[in-house]
């Protein structure tokens, strides 16, 4: 039990160590050093757990999913309405328009470095990850009762999941001149998963 608990320590350390520098520094700027030096970490101890920055700056996405997975079930689990559980996933929907969100500076990082093989693996992983939370969601709320059988839980996961990358990209164009927001999106995930005719 104290490997397990010293394993999630220094994991934790080090997400909040890549976190707090991306914040700083941006993805490109932060260095290995900057991460050893923060964390207190030794680049043998950093690689014990990750075999590159990249992945290590995965962890700050994967991170973002299972905290809301947990927030969703942990509410799903307590409360057989629509409502609740929807606004868990609805409820940081702005994140996604922030351009100094570590999230989206790290899949912007990331995407312009996708012609690399093991970076390419990353993002399919994080996406067919994304993809997968979302359908389990859907799923959970048909088997709730809350959202129809009949919405087709695989497409409507990867449209949810497709809106949120478009977002988030869309969140390092310096413009004013949208016309889709986060709140836009919410409505449109509320009204295609709970249609008026079940309302």
């Amino acid at each position: 039990m104290k490997r397990k608990q010293k394993r999630e320590q220094t994991k934790r350390l080090l997400l909040d160590a890549v976190k707090d520098l991306i914040g700083e520094k941006g993805c490109t700027n932060t260095t290995l050093n900057d991460i050893m030096e923060r964390s207190g970490l030794s680049k043998g101890a950093i690689f014990h757990y990750v075999n590159s920055k990249d992945e290590l700056f995965s962890w700050v996405l994967k991170e973002r999913l299972g905290e809301i997975n947990q927030r969703f079930f942990n509410t799903a689990s307590q409360r057989k309405s629509f409502e609740e559980p929807m606004h868990e996933i609805t409820a940081r929907l702005s994140d996604l328009e922030n351009p100094k969100d570590p999230g989206n500076q790290v899949l912007m990082y990331l995407l312009g470095k996708s012609d690399q093989p093991v970076v390419k693996k990353i993002l399919q992983q994080y996406y067919e990850q994304a993809v997968h939370m979302s359908k389990l969601w859907i799923v959970a709320g048909q088997e709730a009762g809350v959202i129809p059988q009949f919405i087709d839980a695989d497409k409507t996961a990867e449209l949810f999941m497709l809106i949120s990358f478009g977002l988030r990209m869309r969140s390092a164009i310096d413009s004013n001149s949208y016309f889709f927001h986060n709140k836009d999106f919410a409505e449109l995930m509320s009204s295609m998963l709970q249609p008026k005719e079940e309302r």
